[in-house]
């Protein structure tokens, strides 16, 4: 039995979320570096449109699309707060609501997970 798709989804913005999370601490970590420059990673839905879907050919006829799940996160430049003189982008503020909105996701995406999981497991017991 394949993977169903929501759960395959739930793992990528799972190791997505995981990769932003990384990337805040390290801002943070930084935070007094002099010229450091703040990053963040490519939005959610850049990296959806690089995966590429499998789908499911019933009928010999059918046409087959190349299958793979193919991509990348790429640091960006954000669009820093302020700039101190040192040249540091670092705003701990803007660091926090980061880590606080990743930690929504995360909460919301298990939640999200878990519904489905019981959802299909009530199906199997019909």
């Amino acid at each position: 039995m394949s993977d169903l798709y929501l759960f395959g989804l739930s793992s990528t913005r799972a190791d997505w979320l995981s990769q932003r999370q990384a990337v805040v601490a390290e801002n943070v970590a930084n935070a007094n570096t002099p010229g450091y420059r703040a990053k963040d990673v490519s939005p959610f839905t850049s990296v959806l449109e690089t995966t590429k879907l499998e789908l499911a050919a019933s009928n010999p006829s059918h046409l087959v699309a190349s299958a793979g799940r193919d991509f990348g996160v790429d640091e960006t430049r954000q669009t820093p707060w302020d700039i101190t003189h040192s040249g540091n982008s670092v705003s701990l503020e803007q660091e926090m609501l980061k880590a606080g909105e990743i930690s929504r996701d995360f909460a919301l995406d298990t939640s999200i997970a878990k519904a489905f999981h019981r959802m299909y497991l009530q199906t199997l017991k019909g």
